[in-house]
């Protein structure tokens, strides 16, 4: 499967880069490189996208070779879509990408210690159970005083820059953790209007499974039915993002199978079908809407993945589609300010919303998340000077690619904290952390909460109170 998944994605880089397709307009005209962040971060032609497009092109025609030193230029490409959003001729750099990212993986092309720390993430990321026994023994670090001490002292730097750059994430962990919780059914409040299923994903239900509960109530408070497969994992967008084709297929099956599995005659969840599966990590939410491509080689998946595809939207998209029920929307209430007072009409909360690349790029979700939040009595939306550039986490670049993951969080951050708002939105959980992480760098450091959260505390009465890595 494996080896027919790699033939077809070099095929189709190789039809990209032989110039006669349509999706290969690219006039090299340079609209791409303010957009893109590792040219941003770099600064080299071979860098950015058109840079990558010509390597291609020339491998192809057998004028270059992909070799270590060629594939490192295609390693440092983020993924974050911008350029597809930036290109006036319409070229489809996602695609080429894409194709291109599953080449990256021969073992000649990156070193042993390189390949053997993907192997890790690889093997733990996309697993709750496994990242749960991880991190049980760090519960009394994480987010604690020592852990505080452990950074100001320097210790981390003698992991090396990329499980540093894992401790530099590492934020306090949360009971609710170790545990999903949740029953099968979560009934609808008052009358039903709709009936959907919930993907927890893997890093979002151990990192901050506060957003997930707050998805519950919010999409139950307004009249809809959740369901929850307990056996959920991880839908494969970690590794998808890395070209790691047969992973991905695995993880995805294994997905649609735990719904399967709890929907239908005689099953837990009952008989009735999903109306949707709704996301609330927009990583996520771009991998499973593109599981019937993903699925399209594979007789006994195509026709399934297709149909979950079809069924997939963000929470915030779904909900700005059905609408806030009339009780929901009456019950929200002002949040607080950071110093605890209510907003009003004079003092509102500042909001400054940034949109990660897999929504405002991957899924052309933009406006959905600010109409749900300008539901909230007084708050007030501001933007980022550059709201299209990546934030540097992309799955798990930041990990891998320390130093430039770092520098984009320095430059997020400060373009966030620039707007003068008191609280940053993040709806990826990827991208969450990673503003988080720079934040705190800063001289005033602004919370970071997910849409969801904030609707949630809206209604509920609740205060603000995010999880926060450890002041330094």
């Amino acid at each position: 499967m494996e080896r027919a998944g790699a033939t077809a994605a070099a095929a189709e880089a190789a039809s990209f880069a032989g110039g006669g397709s349509p999706l290969d307009p690219c006039v090299h005209c340079g609209f791409c490189l303010p957009t893109c962040a590792s040219y941003r971060v770099l600064g080299t032609e071979m860098d950015s996208p058109r840079g990558r497009i010509h390597a291609l092109k020339a491998i192809e025609a057998g004028e270059l070779k992909l070799d270590a030193t060629v594939a490192s230029h295609f390693d440092s490409c983020l993924g974050c879509l911008a350029c597809v959003t930036a290109c006036p001729s319409g070229v489809r750099y996602d695609q080429l990408i894409e194709a291109t990212r599953p080449r990256l993986n021969a073992p000649e092309l990156r070193s042993p210690a390189q390949r053997a720390f993907r192997r890790l993430l690889f093997t733990l990321l996309p697993y709750p159970e496994r990242l749960r026994a991880l991190l049980a023994p760090l519960r009394a670090y994480a987010g604690t005083p020592l852990q505080a001490l452990v950074r100001r002292s320097g210790l981390t730097r003698l992991l090396g820059p990329q499980l540093e750059a894992m401790e530099r994430l590492l934020p306090p962990l949360a009971p609710e953790a170790f545990r999903d919780g949740f029953p099968v059914v979560v009934p609808a409040q008052g009358e039903r209007r709709a009936r959907v299923g919930l993907v927890l994903g893997c890093v979002q239900r151990l990192f901050d499974p506060e957003v997930n509960a707050a998805a519950v109530r919010v999409l139950s408070a307004n009249g809809i039915e959740v369901v929850i497969p307990p056996q959920q994992g991880c839908c494969g967008a970690v590794t998808h993002h890395q070209g790691e084709l047969e992973q991905t297929r695995e993880l995805a099956g294994a997905l649609i199978d735990s719904f399967e599995s709890v929907v239908g005659p005689g099953k837990p969840a009952g008989p009735e079908p999903l109306e949707a599966v709704l996301v609330a990590a927009s990583g996520c939410g771009h991998t499973l809407k593109q599981l019937d491509a993903i699925l399209a080689t594979e007789p006994a998946w195509a026709a399934r993945g297709s149909a979950f595809a079809h069924q997939v939207a963000d929470i915030q998209e779904f909900l700005a589609r059905r609408g806030l029920s009339e009780a929901f929307e009456a019950g929200l209430g002002p949040l607080p300010h950071p110093d605890g007072t209510p907003a009003t009409a004079e003092r509102p909360l500042r909001l400054v919303f940034h949109d990660a690349c897999h929504m405002l790029h991957g899924q052309g979700l933009q406006e959905q998340p600010r109409a749900l939040l300008r539901r909230i009595p007084h708050v007030q939306l501001r933007e980022a000077v550059e709201a299209g550039v990546c934030c540097g986490s992309a799955g798990i670049y930041n990990l891998v690619q320390p130093e430039e993951a770092a520098e984009l969080g320095r430059l997020k951050a400060a373009d966030l904290a620039g707007s003068g708002a008191d609280l940053a939105v993040s709806a990826n959980i990827g991208c969450t952390l990673q503003i988080r992480r720079h934040l705190e760098e800063i001289p005033r450091p602004l919370p970071v909460l997910h849409p969801i959260q904030l609707l949630d505390r809206s209604f509920r009465g609740a205060p603000l109170s995010p999880s926060t890595p450890p002041a330094e």
